[in-house]
Parts: structure tokens; sequence; C-alpha cells
């Protein structure tokens, strides 16, 4: 099978998407022999795609591990200007802002649409909305006449980046759709999309890779090797809740004061906001906090394997990655009870959900876990088993090949 994916960054570009097509790719052309091609951004990350201030990748083309990379140049000096313009129509309900904050939020990729419609294979996958390659994908479709899938990454919360018509009537067009969750599935049957045209798929991580983790080197760090850990893994960003969490420490510490704080992950423009918030603490409580940024991704299994649990009160995701490779790890998560999470997490099971945006009620579930070892050995096992039932790269590969095949063996219409 030949196959495009089509998605806004490819490592060593960060984020669950990114990570998410790294191993897909690879996983196809090395289990099944598949010709895999992946176009891409040249940005580390969306914000990239509007700040003309960041870093960016060399374009180009390149074989990473077996997968045909192209980079497409990021066209972003408009970013600083559409910035307010979108805002402005937005808060205004004005005609067209949809088409606004697109633009803004890009990544604007010139040839783009031209190299997809050129593309000679079986497939073209694309992901994830509201980012302008995936109409890309769907302009470039009536040229090469490919079927055409699109992929997850939809958090409905967000009305910023979701309440978008657009959206949904390109998701009608395309031949079929992957839904991370059935909380997704759900969302959009009800914005008349084809329960047919639907398939339900989680993500994949390696879990022996995770099980196999030690994480004592990061517990020496702290030079407490014994004192218990909570961890946030992921992108130092408000809507992931890394806000809440540090508000929420210190009723934790009112009753466990020994108890030491990790905060792991991308920096974003967020980050400084975050640096002055913990700063804003007491000295002997920012002593207790250890924030590691852009970590490497060959650390991760070990950043997972030291804590004792994983705080991640995100107030929407599209899947939620890293609960699973908590559970990877055996890890109990605590997460908040809002869109996607509740699909992925349940409660009293494998993890523990609270309220978004609620500082108390998530110390008090932290204070909970800590406190009892037990459950938090039964809520990692279950979370274990689940990862080895539904979430590691076989299962998840193949069912990702299965949507690809089914829609080739459909056809256009």
């Amino acid at each position: 099978m030949k196959i495009l994916h089509v998605v806004q960054g490819y490592p060593p570009a960060i984020g669950g998407t990114e990570n998410l097509f790294h191993r897909l790719s690879e996983k196809l052309h090395q289990q099944y022999g598949d010709d895999v091609c992946v176009f891409t951004a040249n940005g580390y990350n969306a914000e990239a795609f509007y700040n003309p201030r960041l870093p960016l990748l060399p374009p180009g083309e390149e074989c990473i591990n077996g997968v045909r990379v192209r980079r497409f140049r990021v066209f972003n000096r408009l970013g600083p200007v559409l910035r307010y313009v979108q805002q402005i129509a937005y808060w205004l309900h004005l005609p067209f802002n949809q088409h606004l904050r697109t633009l803004y939020g890009g990544p604007i990729l010139p040839g783009l649409k031209q190299a997809i419609g050129a593309f000679d294979g079986d497939v073209v996958a694309a992901s994830s909305f509201p980012l302008m390659h995936m109409y890309a994908a769907l302009a470039a479709r009536r040229v090469n006449r490919r079927p055409l899938i699109f992929h997850g990454g939809l958090h409905p919360e967000d009305s910023w980046g979701f309440d978008r018509p657009m959206i949904y009537e390109a998701i009608r067009r395309a031949d079929a759709y992957v839904a991370y969750t059935s909380y997704e599935r759900d969302f959009l049957q009800q914005k008349n999309i084809s329960p047919e045209k639907i398939r339900v798929i989680g993500l994949g991580v390696d879990a022996e890779l995770f099980a196999a983790a030690d994480g004592a080197a990061i517990r020496r760090r702290w030079g407490d090797p014994e004192a218990p850990l909570v961890a946030f893994i992921g992108q130092q960003a408000r809507h992931k809740g890394v806000d809440t969490l540090v508000q929420a420490m210190p009723i934790v510490w009112q009753r466990l004061p020994q108890v030491r704080l990790l905060i792991a992950g991308g920096r974003t423009n967020f980050s400084p906001l975050l640096r002055r918030q913990i700063e804003a603490l007491p000295s002997h409580q920012r002593e207790q906090i250890l924030v590691v940024d852009n970590f490497d991704e060959a650390e991760k299994p070990s950043l997972f394997a030291a804590c004792d649990l994983l705080a991640y009160p995100s107030q929407f995701e599209s899947f939620g990655l890293v609960y699973v490779e908590a559970w990877a790890c055996g890890k109990p998560v605590v997460g908040v009870r809002a869109g996607a999470i509740a699909s992925v997490v349940q409660d009293g099971v494998d993890g523990l959900l609270v309220p978004p945006r609620d500082a108390p009620a998530l110390a008090e579930a932290l204070i909970r876990l800590l406190k009892d070892e037990s459950l938090r050995h039964h809520l990692g096992k279950n979370g274990r088993q689940k990862v080895l039932d539904r979430y590691t790269w076989d299962t998840v590969a193949a069912r990702f090949r299965r949507v690809y095949e089914l829609a080739i063996e459909r056809g256009l219409p």
C-alpha cells in the first residue's frame, strides 16, 4: 500500500499528533512493508505557524527509518497582523471569522496542495483540525482522486478552535473519519456526520518500553529518592491545567508536606506566566517543585516511572495519550471530568476525575491517592491492563490500516 500522511508536524517537532504519525508511519512501513510518505510543515510546534520569531526546521526532503518526509516552508509573516484581526472578527461574530481564524492558525504552506494533488498512491490521510493543511488535502482530492481519510484531533470544548462549520462540512466530504474516542464520535454524529463514516481508534504506546523504565535517576535529582512524587508531563500550556495543579499543591502540602511536584514538558508562550506563578510561592514550597523544559523523548518513560501518580488536569483533549503512557508504567492518573477525557479515564477504575479548574477538588484527589498505596496500585494495574488490551502500537496500527483498506476497497463515489 502506498500511503500519504499530511500532518502539521513530524519529529523532531513535538506534540501528540506528531508522535502518533511518527510511530504509525514507521509501524506501517516496518510491519506491513507499506510505502509511506509524510508531507508536513517545518515548524517545531503549532506556535511557529503564526509567530515569525520562532526557529524553524530546514525545509526539504529526507528519509527517516524508511519513511519519506517532505517538510514545506511555513509562511508566517502575516501572523502578528492576523492575530488582532481574527480576534476582533471573532468577538464581533463577523462573517467569515472562521476563515480568518483558520488563516491565522495556519500553517500556510505554499506548494502543499499541488504536491498532494500530484501524489500517485493509494490513499491520503490527514490530521488534524482546525489547521489549514486539512483543507489543502480536501482540495487536492479533486485532482488526485484518491480516497481521503481525516483523523481525529477535535477539542469541542475549545470554541475558538472548533466552533467552525467549515470543519464539519470538510469531514462530510471526506471518505472516512477516524475519531479518537466515543465522545468525539457522538459529537460528530450531532453535526450530521454519517455514523458509517466514523471509526473509533485510540492512540498507541510501547507498553514494554514504559514497563521496563527506571525512574531512580529522576528521583535522585531531588536528593530525596523516597519522597512522594506527583508528576505533570505535557506541554506547559494554560489549557493543560498546569496552573490549576500549582494552585492545588499548597493544599496538598498542608497535609503532606513531603510531597514533590515534577512539571516536565515543552515550553509554550504560557511558560513565563507559569514560572511567575511558581516564583510567587513561599521559598520552601518553590523548592518542592522541579521544572524540566523540553526533555528528550527518550527520557519520557523514566519520568513516568519516577512518579507515584500522574496529575494532568487538562481542560480538553482529543484523547489524552499522557494517561495511556502513565498506565503503561502502572501509574494511576488524575484528570478532569470533561469532554473526551471521561471516555478514556474511567473514574474509580483506572484513575480519578475532578471538575475542571477546581484546585481544591484536585488537591483532595491527589491527597486521597498519596495516602492510599493500595488504591494507587489498583488503579495503576487496571490502567496497565487497558493499555495491553487496547493501546499497543500493534493494535492501533492494525486498526488504522484497516480503515485505509476499507476506503480503498470502496473507492470514490
